[in-house]
């Protein structure tokens, strides 16, 4: 109960409508002496009152709806498959922005150190209809001091929305490997945003993830209306959250590294459109029909692996002009960080020194695609 001060019983009572007025005054708060104006100026009111809370909460309804994926037919934009399949990459020979402890090869340099190849035999597993393209981190130099060799390529061509289909023969993993396949805007990043489709680090044995990279502005919160069979594990896509964290989504053990590749590998799909992105991940063995006949559907697939959908996030606005980039880094940011580094048993003493001379443990260190295939809307 609420306490009164001690001088409550010396002020006035105030005029109320359980008592008679005062004689000669009247109450602009009293009803009963309010005009037929006035009672219209207050119906007036009121009602507004009642219309804008009824539209606010309509509004902040739609706003908060979850987006309608309906169907878009795509048509095939792009090929990167077989025996040209790196011709369509810019090769990325400067300082890692991630800081791994890794050269970066040029073009000439991969090929004359083994490091990209492509094979002319047509895997059965494979989307492609010929050939295979493979990108690996260096296993002869048993004394990388300075950083070990390895591969980054991106897309020369960019783009701002469509769907991806990406054949994955084989993921890399190992000790101290930091892969990823992904989706950015090299040259304004993180303004033009980033999508990473498959990344892990070390021995890649926790699932593969997927996430947002963003400038401010952009959470993919945890709304119960997210359709995706993952786990999410981070909410806020800005860069400079938890040390670059993005909103990311957690795979199943299966769909990455050894357990991915022993079931033969399989299909990434990522779409991105208005309405949000998602990312589907087929085993070898249930391709959807329709990918294989390039006639894909994301309608008919089911509930996405990982789902960012346009809710806290304008998907136009934070992702465009996007390439596609595929590489294998070496310890960094990540992969690097000495807690994460030795939580596995298999990875012994510094990242640096094991990538300066475990050679020989970088041999599933690689990437094999069967190729990339690019829709856009019909």
């Amino acid at each position: 109960m609420e306490k009164r001060s001690a001088d409550s019983t010396s002020r006035a009572i105030p005029d109320s409508p359980g008592l008679p007025e005062r004689e000669g005054t009247t109450s602009a708060l009293n009803p009963r002496s309010w005009t037929r104006r006035t009672w219209l100026i207050a119906g007036s009111v009121g009602l507004g009152v009642i219309i804008a809370a009824v539209a606010g909460g309509v509004l902040g309804a739609r706003a908060n709806a979850y987006p309608n994926y309906y169907k878009i037919d795509y048509t095939l934009q792009d090929t990167y498959a077989g025996d040209t399949f790196f011709d369509n990459f810019d090769y990325f020979t400067g300082y890692d922005p991630s800081h791994g402890f890794v050269h970066y090869v040029d073009s000439e340099g991969s090929v004359t150190q083994n490091l990209t190849s492509t094979s002319n035999t047509t895997r059965a597993d494979s989307l492609a209809s010929k050939g295979t393209a493979i990108l690996r981190v260096d296993t002869s130099d048993e004394n990388a001091t300075t950083g070990r060799k390895s591969v980054r390529i991106s897309s020369k061509k960019t783009y701002s929305s469509g769907l991806f289909i990406f054949d994955v023969l084989h993921s890399p993993y190992g000790c101290a490997t930091w892969p990823a396949l992904w989706l950015s805007d090299l040259e304004t990043w993180p303004t033009g945003g980033e999508v990473d489709v498959m990344e892990a680090v070390n021995v890649g044995d926790t699932g593969n993830q997927m996430t947002l990279h963003t400038t401010g502005g952009c959470k993919i919160g945890k709304h119960r209306r997210r359709k995706e069979t993952g786990t999410a594990i981070s909410y806020d896509c800005h860069n400079t959250t938890n040390g670059n964290e993005g909103c990311g989504v957690k795979g199943p053990v299966s769909s990455y590294g050894e357990a991915f590749n022993g079931n033969g590998g399989g299909v990434y799909a990522l779409e991105i459109r208005s309405e949000g992105i998602r990312v589907w991940m087929f085993g070898r063995d249930d391709i959807p029909s329709d990918i294989s006949s390039n006639a894909p559907d994301p309608s008919q697939w089911g509930t996405a692996l990982a789902d960012f959908p346009n809710l806290e996030c304008d998907i136009d606005l934070h992702f465009k002009n996007m390439s596609i980039v595929a590489n294998i880094d070496l310890c960094g940011d990540w992969a690097g960080q000495q807690s994460l580094f030795s939580s596995n048993s298999m990875c012994t003493g510094t990242c640096s020194d094991w990538v300066a001379t475990k050679a020989s443990s970088f041999d599933q260190a690689y990437w094999e695609f069967g190729g990339f295939w690019v829709y856009e809307k019909a």
